[in-house]
């Protein structure tokens, strides 16, 4: 399944409604290369009455709702749509990270459709693996580090230094 066209609809509805928000998880690594899956994706973003207004309105327009966890102690917003299974899961907290703008400051903004997403570093995504220390992340964990291996060869010229971008 081709995830690109969900990807630049929510794209769009974020910068639409204004809801800073940074993918993260699994999809985030997929984009960057890593021979990852997941079934939903992953979004951190700060909890403010603000914001939780933008999400409800983001959830409105996808003809979606907004779950919440048993737990009340949890960060997590999940948006889910029962027509096809899309699930979006925002999230106050991400093990391994301090803040949403450290996290925000070395993400890619990824252009998606007529619109771009914040994709958290692949170095982010390892380390909150790591810090989660779940078997399905740890499992995910060597596919992940190969990939930010590759990217940083080939990020380096012929001689082995650092190309200069544009």
């Amino acid at each position: 399944m081709d995830a690109s066209p969900v990807l630049a609809r929510i794209a769009h509805l974020l910068e639409r409604h204004g809801l800073e928000a940074v993918l993260i998880g699994n999809a985030a690594a997929a984009l960057q290369g890593a021979p990852v899956s997941t079934v939903d994706l992953d979004f951190l973003f700060r909890k403010t009455p603000t914001n939780l207004k933008k999400l409800k309105a983001l959830a409105r327009d996808l003809d979606a709702v907004i779950l919440r966890p048993y737990y009340p102690v949890s960060g997590l917003f999940r948006i889910a749509r029962d027509s096809d299974g899309l699930q979006l899961d925002f999230m106050t907290v991400m093990d391994g990270v301090r803040s949403l703008e450290g996290l925000r400051r070395r993400a890619s903004r990824v252009p998606l459709g007529d619109a771009r997403i914040y994709v958290a570093s692949m170095a982010d995504i390892i380390k909150s693996k790591k810090a989660a220390g779940r078997p399905s992340d740890l499992a995910a964990l060597p596919a992940l580090e190969k990939t930010l291996e590759e990217a940083a060869r080939n990020a380096k010229g012929p001689t082995g230094s650092s190309q200069e971008r544009e």
